[in-house]
């Protein structure tokens, strides 16, 4: 899976930056979870900051188009991000996982 940054906005009073980007891929469409880790590592950001919005694939193309918001970091998400979104990218699962575990330390 390929990535390319389309474009790149900043956006310093929500403490993120709005992307689009491409990917091509060779097999069917990514999910969500591999798109957002594979953007963090080309951003060099943790995945917990990026929010992937939307994906949107042509049928029959291995391209896909997407937009994604990529914050300063995880609270400064779950403070802007509405619910349901930080669900889809599975932002609130790793911040449970990672409170339950410095509880059991």
């Amino acid at each position: 899976m390929e990535v390319e940054i389309l474009s790149e906005e900043q956006n310093p009073m929500l403490h993120r930056s709005e992307v689009r980007f491409q990917i091509v891929h060779d097999e069917s469409t990514p999910s969500r979870l591999s798109v957002r880790d594979s953007l963090a590592a080309k951003l060099d950001k943790d995945s917990s900051e990026v929010v992937v919005h939307e994906m949107n694939t042509k049928f029959g193309m291995r391209k896909t188009v997407g937009y994604a918001k990529v914050y300063d970091s995880p609270e400064h998400a779950r403070d802007v991000e509405q619910e349901y979104m930080l669900e889809r990218n599975k932002i609130a699962a790793d911040t449970d996982a990672e409170a339950e575990a410095e509880e059991a330390e």
